[in-house]
């Protein structure tokens, strides 16, 4: 009985989001960014847990840089960034198609990336919760390249659904974080391209890098993988740069596992290179930073032990 009424309740969950997106979708394009700010002013008065949160977590990460009142601001700039990001994904495949795409994200004149994205060896797009995330796999897919997303499935079928359908409309294919592991490895080596968020707390198992200053719990997959199939990773990440919804991609370093293969430290050398990488790209602009989440969850054993 208790899983049929959870199976209801997440069909009405499912049923209140697609209402919430049809309405969001029939507004006009040009009052989204009011309609963010009004929903970000909103949301920093209700969210006391995720307000909270950033604020902690910025006066870790900036702790000479700003000021209290500075770390307020941009706590109120973070959730307008996030409140406007959700505004622009649900209008991202009304607006962006194959012949505009590059007036919503600019690309960089950079040999390299084009060159890593038509050679024959597979290629691993690492980036974080910053910018707009969903942007370059979307376009990737847009312009002709068929890239692979690792993605943590929804806990509601009916949105998990939804959701995979809204990410696969322009080619790009979803993989299970969990479940999908022998997919991943074909896909790699038939030189396909995966993308991944890499700034997730991995919990008490993860490999433990530098990032902003605190040790942060990190998944070892990237890198694992990476030494096992010989792939390049390029650590990238859309930036927002003008209203309503122009980014840029940002290519912020290009990682070669063959430099590593003699290290006996090599997984961790390249999760923290790739780590601060990220870290670079949020000093860019850290109000389109995910703070609100909780990066550094988990702590290495040695420094629960010294607080216990």
């Amino acid at each position: 009985m208790s899983k049929s009424r959870s199976q209801l309740a997440d069909y009405l969950a499912y049923i209140i989001i697609r209402v919430m997106v049809c309405v969001v979708q029939a507004l006009p394009f040009s009052i989204l960014p009011t309609l963010a700010s009004g929903l970000a002013w909103l949301a920093y008065r209700v969210d006391r847990r995720h307000r909270q949160v950033a604020i902690d977590n910025l006066q870790h990460a900036f702790p000479d840089r700003f000021t209290m009142a500075q770390i307020d601001r941009l706590t109120r700039q973070t959730y307008r960034h996030f409140c406007g990001l959700i505004l622009e994904i649900i209008h991202l495949p009304r607006r962006i198609n194959p012949y505009n795409c590059v007036s919503y994200l600019e690309l960089p004149q950079n040999p390299q990336l084009v060159d890593r994205l038509l050679s024959d060896r597979p290629l691993f797009m690492v980036t974080g919760h910053f910018g707009n995330w969903e942007m370059a796999g979307y376009v990737l897919g847009l312009i002709g390249f068929t890239a692979h997303a690792v993605a943590r499935p929804l806990d509601n079928r009916f949105l998990d659904e939804y959701l995979r359908r809204f990410r696969e409309k322009t080619g790009q294919k979803l993989l299970a974080k969990h479940g999908d592991f022998d997919k991943l490895q074909s896909i790699l080596s038939r030189a396909g391209i995966l993308g991944t968020l890499a700034d997730q707390d991995a919990g008490q198992r993860g490999l433990f890098v530098d990032f902003f200053g605190r040790p942060a719990s990190t998944h070892k997959a990237v890198a694992l993988l990476a030494l096992e199939h010989r792939v390049p990773l390029v650590v990238i990440g859309a930036r927002k740069i003008a209203e309503p919804m122009h980014y840029e991609l940002l290519v912020e370093d290009f990682i070669l596992p063959e430099e590593y293969e003699n290290r006996s430290d090599a997984m961790l050398a390249i999760t923290q290179r790739f780590t601060t990488a990220l870290e670079r790209m949020v000093h860019k602009a850290p109000e389109q930073y995910f703070w609100l989440h909780r990066r550094w969850k988990h702590r290495p054993a040695q420094s629960r032990q010294k607080v216990a």
